[in-house]
């Protein structure tokens, strides 16, 4: 076929849009385009993630090349999360008398990682945070925190986290609205006729704003560590058990330990005992002023404290056994520390999801039980109503919930027992038919 060239104006133009429109719809995607492919934002999420474990198992001892054969995973972030073997490994390596310091290489790691914009990788940093939490409390409240090596380390990651909290919120304060019980609901209706007045809503202030701060200082310490463990508690859904354990081992041991308040709430309903005696080795009395954390010392010396100690933990581990608690989860770390509003109110919240979280094993519902029954003696001891309330509540919840459970589980013995019992014969029956 002959190609004939038209010498007209239009049909030279009419011929340059054509070629000018083709080699636009031959040209690449733009880059928007890509970011929005869910394949292409996946392998840079898997390969983000690979990097960061990786550079993770470089730090860690021999054993870290178990660690890195988890970057070949289909999600590594979520593989580390769900080991318990990594976990031990960091675990470990973040207990250790020289981490923590401002040269810590797995603080960095740790800070670079939660630097991520991906959600895995941030939400791998925040499991760390109740051991890391607990290690850096208990160390700058030990009797020889002078003699400690710098804590950089552990006040960069919460500070990063602090920050991010900070951000989300965006200046504003956590609020929570107050019920009206003279205004209807789903649950009752008011024996007057309900007023619709706007200037009788109540508001309660769970946390003020966050102002930005470049460094802890021991007047912000514990609103940094709540604010961080409120982050906490947006993903505690999403943890491994071990790091609820660690978290309910270290607030049992913050509130004090071998307090024989712990026990009190649960004696104090079953009548097992009047006017603060034990029928123990003796009667011993066990008030609060014997308990010796009044004043945050031990109130004596010498044979009888210690025989008293010993009293006190037989108590506490009858009335856990009682519960069906197992004696092991008595076990705490760190050490007792202050516990001002800004820093409880989180860690009771985060115990709430412990105890009664369905998917929760039964041992961090255990260990929840031992730190809320701790908490609630150190609260006692400190007069703080609103702590007094919220575990009261909790420990009244979680006895109500382990009486149920018993009675359920007894009722299905008792049906599975009956159902394997043979029942006696019937003799057969005889009809008479008349002729």
């Amino acid at each position: 076929m002959d190609f004939h060239r038209n010498p007209s104006t239009n049909s030279a133009s009419s011929s340059t849009s054509s070629t000018s429109s083709a080699a636009a719809h031959h040209q690449p995607p733009p880059s928007s385009a890509t970011d929005n492919d869910p394949m292409h934002s996946w392998w840079e999420s898997v390969s983000k993630q690979r990097s960061r474990i990786l550079s993770l198992a470089a730090l860690l001892p021999s054993d870290g090349v178990a660690v890195s054969s988890l970057a070949d995973s289909d999600r590594p972030a979520v593989s580390l999360l769900s080991s318990p073997f990594a976990y031990s490994l960091i675990s470990s390596a973040l207990s250790s008398p020289k981490s923590g310091s401002g040269s810590d290489r797995l603080c960095q790691w740790l800070y670079e990682t939660f630097q991520s914009s991906d959600p895995h990788l941030r939400l791998l940093v925040l499991s760390f945070l109740p051991l890391l939490s607990g290690i850096y409390l208990s160390r700058v409240h030990s009797s020889d925190s002078s003699s400690l090596p710098s804590l950089a380390g552990f006040e960069a990651v919460l500070l990063a986290v602090y920050s991010s909290e900070a951000k989300s919120r965006a200046g504003k304060p956590l609020l929570v609205q107050i019920p009206d019980l003279s205004q209807p609901s789903l649950y009752h209706a008011p024996r007057n006729k309900p007023v619709d007045d706007r200037s009788r809503q109540s508001v309660g202030v769970l946390s003020p704003p966050l102002e930005p701060h470049l460094a802890v200082k021991s007047t912000k310490r514990a609103i940094i560590v709540g604010t961080a463990l409120d982050c906490y508690y947006k993903q505690v859904s999403q943890m491994p058990a071990w790091s609820k354990l660690d978290f309910c081992k270290f607030a049992a041991a913050w509130a004090g330990q071998d307090c024989p308040c712990r026990t009190k709430l649960d004696r104090d309903e079953d009548n097992h005992h009047e006017n603060g005696n034990v029928n123990g080795n003796g009667h011993i009395r066990l008030l609060r002023e014997d308990s010796g954390f009044s004043n945050g010392t031990r109130s004596g010396d010498g044979d009888e404290v210690d025989y008293e100690d010993d009293v006190i933990k037989e108590v506490v581990v009858v009335e856990m056994n009682n519960l069906g608690i197992n004696e092991e989860n008595l076990e705490t770390k760190g050490v007792r520390i202050p516990l001002p509003w800004e820093l409880l109110r989180p860690v009771v919240t985060i115990l709430g999801h412990c105890l009664f979280g369905p998917l929760n094993s039964q041992d961090v519902k255990d260990s929840a039980s031992v730190a809320v029954r701790c908490l609630y003696a150190r609260a006692s001891h400190d007069l703080a109503p609103q702590a007094i309330l919220a575990l009261q509540s909790l420990i009244r919840l979680d006895k109500n919930a382990r009486a149920a459970a018993t009675t359920a589980a007894t009722v299905t013995t008792n049906a599975s027992s009956n159902a394997n019992t043979p029942s006696k014969a019937k003799k057969p029956e005889i009809l008479l038919v008349s002729k």
